[in-house]
């Protein structure tokens, strides 16, 4: 239940971004925004979230692990949104501005949505209320 609670924030953050960039600045269909922001979503996770930051360093380096995920999220946002943007709205500057746009303020969220995968999600800990992660917390 957890990994579907930060699958909807993550979704939530996408989309709003995708919404804001593609569709209020750049004037794009807003459903095949919304689906960009969903593949995204789940690429993202399964790839960024799962594999690259769990994977990058060791527990006691967040600020490592997170700098790692953080750049792979970038290129890959990057490459998410604008492979799917040519392929909906044709492969324009506008499309690579509002990829660019989009991968870069997705990646700084991010940074904010590891903090929560590591505090609420990926802990093993089973009694929250005494569980302080150490590498959270600096």
């Amino acid at each position: 239940m957890k990994h579907v609670k930060a699958l909807i924030i993550k979704f939530v953050m996408s989309a709003v971004v995708l919404g804001i960039v593609f569709t209020g600045i750049y004037n794009y269909n807003f459903s095949d925004t919304i689906l960009i922001g969903l593949v995204l979503t789940v690429v993202a996770y399964a790839l960024g979230d799962l594999l690259v930051y769990r994977n990058a360093a060791d527990d006691s380096d967040y600020k490592k692990r997170n700098i790692v995920a953080t750049i792979s999220d970038l290129i890959l946002s990057f490459l998410v949104i604008w492979i799917m943007g040519a392929s909906f709205f044709g492969n324009t500057i506008t499309v690579i501005q509002a990829s660019v746009v989009s991968a870069i303020v997705i990646a700084v969220s991010e940074w904010f949505f590891h903090k929560y995968l590591d505090k609420h999600v990926l802990n093993t800990d089973n009694d929250n209320d005494k569980h302080t992660h150490a590498t959270y917390n600096k």
